[in-house]
């Protein structure tokens, strides 16, 4: 078992005591990745951030479903992909949002024009990820933005590992083609 498997289990065994230490540290952990899958997803900042605190809620509240501690990581997405889904389910016609702003997780390196160049890409990578189908984007953000492994993203769709690579080879020709009409 790896250092962070072997932490994310000892984390999952100690908010299973109900450590309130443990529930700091969770947060503090996992909390700007949640909220980055949110805004990755779709959701406005304040949307964003509202979804990622009930993520946290719902956590606290269902650790004890948690069957494998080692899958802290992919439990909790699949709570946030929730949180989000029904979400989008009770407010559908009330419009749609965007993903304008959205903070890279990664710097985008380099000076000048080279820069420029950069954030732009990004920001038309950015959009385009925003118009996928909602099934093939919870995949790309899970595997590419979140960095989750693939059982791991499978987990957090709740979906096998066979539907998540056909999702993710979906949703990368689509965005190849989208990117290359531009």
């Amino acid at each position: 078992m790896s250092v962070p498997d072997q932490d994310g289990a000892m984390l999952a065994g100690r908010l299973r005591r109900g450590e309130q230490a443990a529930a700091r540290e969770f947060v503090d952990r996992y909390y700007e990745r949640v909220y980055l899958f949110m805004r990755a997803v779709g959701h406005d900042r304040q949307i964003s951030e509202d979804l990622t605190q009930e993520t946290f809620l719902r956590a606290w509240h269902h650790i004890g479903q948690l069957r494998d501690e080692k899958a802290l990581n992919g439990w909790l997405f699949r709570i946030a992909g929730n949180v989000s889904r029904l979400h989008r389910r009770r407010f559908k016609d009330r419009g749609t949002v965007t993903i304008e702003g959205i903070e890279p997780v990664a710097a985008v390196g380099g000076d000048g024009p080279f820069k420029v160049g950069k954030q732009e890409q990004l920001d038309r990578l950015q959009q385009a990820v925003a118009r996928l189908p909602w099934k093939l984007r919870q995949a790309v953000v899970l595997h590419y933005m979140e960095q989750l492994t693939i059982t791991e993203a499978a987990e957090a769709a709740g979906i096998r590992e066979g539907t998540l690579k056909s999702r993710l080879n979906r949703g990368l020709e689509a965005l190849r083609k989208e990117v290359a009409d531009e």
